[in-house]
């Protein structure tokens, strides 16, 4: 979709929203800090150098989106909807995401290690390269998800979808996982497993 119309340079901090609806609308260096946002949908926005530190977005819709060179730090989703949503270039520390949809997210080669996913939809998801050692992605539904590369040194995956990881293109030492997991991930290196 092209761009409707553009939204530049705007003051946003501690703004309150609810229930905003846009589409094709391009944001750029807007200062979200702080902000809450509730029940907004945005459709096919590009979002760029947009600063959403310490925001709380909660049943908000980012579908298509794109985000270029923003900012997430302490930025909280809850049920959040991103579906098919790219990310290029953000920072995502202390980022927390509970529950919601974020299926056909590109996030490839994303610093993740601090974030902390949980209870979230993130099927077919692009996380190839995405670096998260010792990030949490709990309860998280990873089915078809691109792993490739990733690492996931000391993340903590209980509870997670593992079906599609490999094993041998993704780095796993000291992950956190369960038995149940690592039965799986046992099964997809050829092993043989057995109760006894």
């Amino acid at each position: 979709m092209a761009v409707t119309h553009t939204i530049y340079d705007e003051d946003w901090t501690d703004h309150h929203a609810v229930g905003l609806e846009h589409s094709g609308v391009a944001f750029v260096d807007v200062d979200m800090c702080e902000a809450t946002n509730e029940r907004s949908v945005f459709t096919e926005c590009t979002f760029t150098n947009v600063r959403f530190n310490c925001s709380t977005q909660t049943d908000v819709a980012f579908l298509n989106c794109k985000f270029v060179g923003c900012n997430f730090f302490d930025a909280t989703f809850t049920r959040c909807k991103l579906v098919g949503s790219a990310f290029d270039r953000c920072t995502f520390e202390l980022l927390k995401v509970d529950q919601g949809d974020w299926s056909f997210v590109a996030m490839p080669g994303a610093k993740l290690g601090s974030a902390e996913f949980t209870g979230v939809r993130m099927r077919e998801a692009d996380l190839s390269g995405a670096r998260c050692e010792g990030g949490s992605f709990r309860d998280v539904d990873l089915s078809g998800a691109a792993l490739q590369k990733a690492d996931l040194t000391r993340c903590d995956l209980r509870g997670s979808d593992l079906s599609g990881l490999d094993p041998q293109a993704t780095e796993l030492r000291q992950a956190i996982i369960t038995a149940d997991q690592a039965t799986t991930i046992a099964i997809a290196l050829g092993l043989d497993v057995r109760v006894a």
